[in-house]
């Protein structure tokens, strides 16, 4: 009878674990606990990356009767970024745009509208996840504040960010991250070196040769003001990155530690190899030069960080440095154009060049993950694609809205106006008070 039992008792639990099994399998993909928790936390880290790190990176690199207006462009920006995320932006880049879904998105998603406490983005919640993309559309931007630092009006920055907002950004953050076409021709772009970085830095040397150069440009220019804040301002994004980068695999999971691995490898490196040649050629090693080649090394692993693995990762980090510090010199010395500091050497080469090399250290024989279905070459045709379209997207888009700005409200500060120091002209106040 006890042997009876025992059987029955192991029929009921077993037809109890079969029903039960479907619901709880069910639950656990509605909502990870785990994964929300990650994404939270990575939001923060992306978000500290603009505010403070690139504010105070950026305002380190100016003269300091410039410093609190690059400030004040970084926390503006920041703030209206983040309120026209929430009017169209993420709609446009994450919404259903019906017939017209692989260029763009939608308004059906603006002002969050059918997004409630209860709605969820893969096994997040899709508020969490609007926050954790809307912290890129907000350094993204910014990102471009350094071209035209010390002689641009603080209304045209706005105004022109505003825009490019809506007609550069959220149409590229479609293509690749919305099911646009790209995403569709199967484009490896992990976290942003074509969404993010292409696109500012394209758009940097765009608005820079249009504004024109500082003046005393390249001769006069004084260095840096305060290198301690520059220092300060890299090892923030540095540690924010990490939020960017491997918050991007949108779990907690073993993609998102060897995306953060990579990331650190590659920032290392690049900033040692920038360290280097900068040693070589000119005989001393700045601390400016190794905090830029870290921020070099941190953008052109974006794209590859959730699909390379460590050695790919040392190898990205070396081109980094290399290429993105010639880079800087191309665009002062040979095309004479005042990036001022240094976007698109930084950050439209390294995300270009990130982008590429993707197709090649992702691949499973050379030491990546090997998430691609496609051969080496294949690959590469498609990432060289996507490259291609966002550099002419970029390029004629800002050229059209920097005339728009132009005519509305004006684009660069008087020559009185730069003499003196937008901090005071512009602001009323000053960075420092001797």
């Amino acid at each position: 009878m006890s042997v009876l039992n025992k059987w029955i008792s192991a029929l009921l639990a077993t037809g109890l674990w079969i029903a039960a099994g479907p619901a709880l399998a069910q639950d656990s993909v509605v909502l990870s606990g785990g994964n929300t928790a990650w994404i939270l936390t990575a939001t923060a880290l992306v978000l500290f990356m603009t505010m403070p790190g690139l504010a105070l990176f950026y305002g380190g690199l100016v003269r300091s009767r410039n410093v609190v207006s690059v400030l004040m462009h970084c926390f503006a920006i920041c703030c209206m970024a983040s309120v026209l995320w929430l009017v169209c932006t993420y709609s446009l880049a994450f919404g259903d745009g019906g017939p017209l879904n692989s260029y763009i998105g939608g308004f059906g998603k603006s002002f969050l509208a059918g997004v409630s406490v209860d709605a969820m983005s893969g096994d997040i919640p899709e508020t969490v996840f609007f926050m954790f993309q809307m912290t890129f559309a907000v350094i993204t931007p910014a990102l471009i504040v350094g071209a035209y630092v010390e002689r641009i009006k603080f209304s045209a920055v706005i105004l022109f960010s505003l825009i490019w907002s809506i007609v550069v950004y959220a149409p590229v953050a479609h293509w690749v991250w919305g099911g646009g076409w790209l995403a569709e021709m199967g484009i490896q772009d992990f976290a942003g070196g074509l969404v993010v970085h292409m696109t500012c830095g394209i758009s940097a040397l765009v608005i820079a040769a249009m504004l024109g150069s500082r003046k005393g440009f390249p001769n006069e220019i004084q260095r840096p003001h305060n290198p301690g804040l520059v220092m300060i301002g890299a090892a923030m994004l540095w540690v924010g990155w990490y939020g960017f980068n491997a918050g991007s695999a949108l779990a907690a999971d073993g993609n998102a530690g060897m995306a953060l691995t990579v990331t650190h490898i590659s920032a290392a490196t690049a900033a040692l190899t920038w360290m280097l040649i900068e040693w070589l050629g000119h005989g001393k090693p700045t601390l400016v030069g190794i905090a830029t080649g870290t921020i070099a090394g941190l953008a052109t692993i974006t794209p590859a960080s959730g699909f390379v693995g460590p050695v790919g990762a040392l190898f990205i980090g070396i081109a980094a440095g290399v290429v993105c510090f010639y880079m800087c010199g191309v665009v002062k010395n040979m095309l004479k154009i005042d990036d001022s500091l240094d976007v698109f050497a930084v950050h439209g080469v390294g995300g270009a060049m990130g982008t590429l090399l993707t197709a090649i250290f992702g691949a499973a024989s050379l030491g990546g993950l090997g998430h691609s279905g496609l051969s080496i070459g294949s690959q590469f045709g498609v990432q060289l694609t996507g490259v291609i379209a966002v550099l002419i997207w970029s390029a004629v888009l800002t050229f059209v809205i920097v005339k728009i700005v132009q005519a509305i409200v004006g684009l660069r500060a008087s020559s009185d106006e730069e003499i003196e120091g937008l901090d005071v002209v512009t602001h009323g106040e000053r960075g420092y008070e001797l």
